[in-house]
């Protein structure tokens, strides 16, 4: 098996800057492209003002920074008074991507084998991959991209 990131990378992704605000990033994450495998973007990449890779914003992270802060240091349920919803999303909504991204971000470059990527995947626990040539992101590799390779040529199927 000598696939490499290049061979199985989409180049159609959805991305933002990290100046943007994260209603923005809410916004294009709704709106998100649905890829040929039948799976909608869930996460956006993260570009600085010089258009180099900065990091990514998902869905989990904008559901993450909703929430109250208290919320972390909580052992049991969260048990939120209802009439304080407005107050949190009123804070949220001034937030930019920058202070709710993740970053550093695991990437690889366009030529990383396809097992270096399961094992990357497996040990940071990520769902994709940015690949990254010259600081630029020139594609990503989905975990499911990877897993259907792989998968395909252990069973031999076409």
């Amino acid at each position: 098996m000598k696939a490499t990131a290049r061979q199985i990378m989409t180049t159609q992704f959805d991305s933002i800057s990290e100046d943007a605000s994260v209603l923005e990033a809410a916004r294009l994450i709704l709106a998100g492209r649905v890829r040929e495998s039948g799976h909608k973007t869930v996460s956006l990449l993260v570009t600085n003002s010089t258009g180099e890779f900065a990091g990514m914003i998902s869905m989990l992270d904008i559901l993450y920074h909703i929430r109250p802060p208290f919320a972390d240091y909580l052992l049991e349920d969260l048990d939120i008074n209802l009439n304080e919803t407005p107050f949190y999303i009123e804070r949220f909504k001034g937030m930019s991507v920058h202070q709710v991204m993740n970053s550093p971000v695991p990437t690889i470059s366009p030529d990383a084998h396809i097992l270096k990527m399961a094992d990357l995947m497996a040990k940071k626990r990520v769902r994709n991959l940015p690949v990254v040539e010259d600081s630029r992101v020139v594609g990503i590799v989905y975990i499911s991209e990877v897993f259907n390779h792989m998968c395909r040529a252990w069973l031999d199927i076409s």
